[in-house]
């Protein structure tokens, strides 16, 4: 079914764009000049002499190889497992490559489905060529084979790519025919209207002209602004960096018109000194010398989009003197300035960005003295706790509001990735009551920010309101359901996430959503029907392979349980919640090593799991490590203080070493946190009554003879049958 994209009709992004070989016919020269660029070079699919090599990453306990094999290029991932074997073998085509090669390239895999993800190990120019991991990956959680390219990647790094009809915004991005690099039209405007006139008979040169966008002819922000359609990025990390107005299409923009009616930028109301790998022009905009020249600094002044590779110094250094020729000359004159041939080394130094640290590039943030500190260094990646904003988020360009009503865009930034929930929630409905909007994403995106800061019942509510103004919005009804599902509303849950099913259909991660509500109301063949569906419409969904290991695992269906979790292992190596499975299902059948093998495991992406460690406490002590296992508890009560259950069991553990008073004061802390607990009465009675004091017993004994858990109850009932 995933196929039926490949044989619908076939439209552009937006009208008007043609193949852009049509223009090498008229402007060969240029073409084959501009060719050769970055940008022109900008996304391929990979050539025949593509490197290949192996790399280690430590952080996932993962080898990557890149093989070349029969004409074709492939990213293999394998690990070394409990056996000191090669398991968890996955290997993905490499389809297209992102990059020039100047700095990086990364590797993109073309799903059966159309769909594009991104692949961990990238490639990096720095020290003559080495492998390491794309940024965002070098943790030991990292996506794997997983990371969706979206259309705001494609954005940047392509051409405006061909869409099918009728592909669905709720399931990843779609794309029926993607260009080979940014082209022409990405700076120029769409050119069928271009062509069709140089094709007209007799037709006037200026007609011709006046056909196409020369950015020469813009005015100064007009022209600095088909740059800044990709060299804005305030952050790649979370704030948000920009927003594309809802109203338009991904791939809408068009140069020569504002860029403030596409999208508007934010950022964050303080400045860290970031430099980041798409952030030339925001660093260029910093400098003095932009805010001074009325305009007149340019990215152009410096770079010819046509020209492949750097200038001579001499070429920067010619128009740098633009502006500072009699006052360089009059410092070098008084010696206070050497007469360098070279002002970008020392005002626009080459730096490591923050956010692809494996990349050195120029800093265009022209400064008269640059940072004291090595420039160069090596960067560690930072985890996404580390450079989480938390703060107000600002307007960044255009410098104010178009409309009055984007103060709804202003009000989203806030909290669209958290920034600023505390303040920006009221300001959104605030803003949604003052101005209305008709489309149902604003709602969506309170609902969200509700979502996020606890507010359950009020996003609910908010989702309701997203879906009167488009009752198909496959989001928000998974959304709504994911958020009755918390609230324990699971028939209403059950309903809402059907419908979303039903409107996409080949979308595993609705089929995954559904089966989870049938999991919450214990129909459990409807769950197994829907998370194979959901791997009928992708085979390599992980969750949906966990999912059903899980359920055949409380059915003590072993032999279906184990493949279903390796798999979802194999697909997803760092996937905790997969290890736990299947070591608690290795614990069950006596496979006590190889379980603490995916305990630990399990906790290398996640050592704050509370759950795990008591799971793994669980096997623990039925291997009588009780050491071992007391000291999971212990982390996982610190972790956790109301955590009945491991209260409890840490009192077993105890009671078991001989520590009677340390184990009560444990099944008392139980209680404290759950009054009925029955296993917990039962216990605290059967250490007090080993304790000597049967008369405190008895009253807990009674309660657990009392228990719906017939093994408590029974035990309980005879424990007090040798008391009395």
């Amino acid at each position: 079914m995933a196929l039926l994209w490949l044989v619908a009709p076939l439209v552009h992004a937006e009208p008007g764009y043609v193949d852009s070989a049509v223009c090498g016919r008229c402007h060969s020269r240029i073409a084959e000049s501009y060719r050769r660029t970055g940008m022109g070079r900008s996304f391929s699919p990979p050539g025949a002499n593509q490197p290949e090599g192996t790399y280690y990453h430590p952080a996932s306990d993962t080898y990557f190889q890149m093989i070349r094999r029969d004409g074709r290029y492939f990213q293999l991932q394998y690990q070394i497992g409990f056996d000191g074997k090669r398991t968890n073998e996955l290997e993905k085509q490499v389809d297209y490559v992102v990059g020039s090669g100047n700095h990086s390239r990364t590797y993109l895999h073309r799903t059966g489905r159309n769909t594009l993800v991104e692949l961990p190990l990238a490639w990096y120019a720095e020290n003559g060529g080495s492998w390491a991991m794309n940024p965002g990956y070098d943790r030991p959680d990292h996506q794997g084979f997983r990371r969706v390219i979206g259309e705001d990647c494609l954005f940047c790094h392509n051409a405006y790519p061909e869409i099918p009809n009728g592909a669905s915004a709720a399931a990843d991005p779609v794309f029926a025919k993607l260009p080979g690099g940014i082209d022409c039209q990405r700076c120029h405007g769409p050119g069928e209207k271009h062509v069709r006139t140089a094709q007209s008979p007799g037709a006037a040169r200026d007609a011709v002209r006046a056909s196409i966008v020369n950015p020469a002819r813009l005015t100064p922000d007009r022209r600095m602004e088909v740059c800044l359609q990709c060299h804005l990025e305030t952050t790649s990390f979370s704030l948000p960096n920009a927003i594309v107005r809802f109203e338009r299409g991904p791939f809408s923009y068009r140069p020569g018109e504002p860029l403030g009616a596409f999208r508007l930028h934010f950022d964050k109301d303080r400045d860290d000194d970031r430099f980041e790998i798409a952030g030339a022009a925001y660093r260029l905009r910093k400098s003095q010398c932009f805010l001074q020249s009325a305009g007149a600094l340019e990215c152009t002044t410096c770079h010819d989009p046509h020209t492949a590779g750097s200038a001579p110094p001499a070429h920067y250094v010619a128009a740098c003197r633009q502006c500072h020729g009699a006052p360089f000359n009059a410092l070098v004159a008084a010696g206070a300035h050497t007469r360098s041939p070279d002002c970008t080394g020392c005002h626009m130094p080459k730096r490591r960005t923050d956010d692809a640290v494996h990349v050195v590039m120029t800093d265009h943030y022209i400064q008269r003295r640059p940072p004291a500190r090595d420039l160069l260094a090596p960067l560690a990646e930072k985890p996404p706790a580390a450079t989480a904003y938390r703060g107000a988020v600002v307007l960044y360009y255009p410098k104010a509001l178009p409309q009055p009503e984007d103060e709804l865009y202003l009000a989203i930034a806030q909290v669209r990735q958290q920034s600023n929930l505390a303040e920006g929630i009221p300001r959104l409905a605030a803003a949604l009551e003052k101005y209305r909007p008709e489309r149902a994403e604003y709602y969506l995106q309170l609902a969200h920010a509700l979502r996020d800061n606890g507010q359950l019942d009020r996003a609910v509510a908010m989702y309701e309101e997203a879906l009167r103004r488009d009752p198909q919005g496959v989001s928000a009804l998974q959304n709504l359901g994911l958020s009755l599902l918390s609230l324990r509303q699971h028939a209403r849950a059950l309903d809402v996430l059907k419908h979303a099913a039903e409107l996409v259909p080949q979308d595993a991660a609705s089929r995954q959503l559904l089966g989870t509500a049938y999991v919450e109301q214990g129909k459990t063949s409807e769950a197994i029907a829907a998370f194979q569906q959901a791997l009928s419409a992708d085979a390599g969904f992980p969750e949906a392979h966990n999912s059903l290991g899980a359920i055949w695992f409380q059915t003590r269906d072993w032999q279906r349980a184990e493949p279903e979790l390796r798999e979802a292992i194999r697909l997803q190596p760092a996937y905790p919640q997969a290890h736990n499975n299947l070591a608690n299902l290795l614990a069950a059948t006596n496979r006590f090593e190889e379980a603490r093998y995916h305990f630990e495991r399990a906790l290398q992406p996640n050592a704050d799991n509370a759950s795990t460690r008591y799971d793994y406490a669980i096997a623990l002590a039925r291997m009588r490590r009780l050491d071992e296992a007391q000291q999971q508890l212990e982390t996982a009560l610190r972790q956790s203080p109301n955590f009945a259950e491991a209260s409890e069991l840490l009192g077993t553990v105890l009671a078991s070493k001989g520590r009677l008073p340390q184990a009560i004061r444990q099944y008392r802390e139980a209680l404290r946190i759950r009054p009925a607990f029955a296993r917990a009465q039962l216990h605290l009675g059967e250490a007090l009554a080993d304790s000597g004091d049967v008369t405190a017993a008895l009253p807990y004994l009674r309660q657990a003879a009392g228990s719906t858990d017939p093994a408590v109850r029974d035990e309980a009932r005879a424990r007090l049958a040798k008391l009395q």
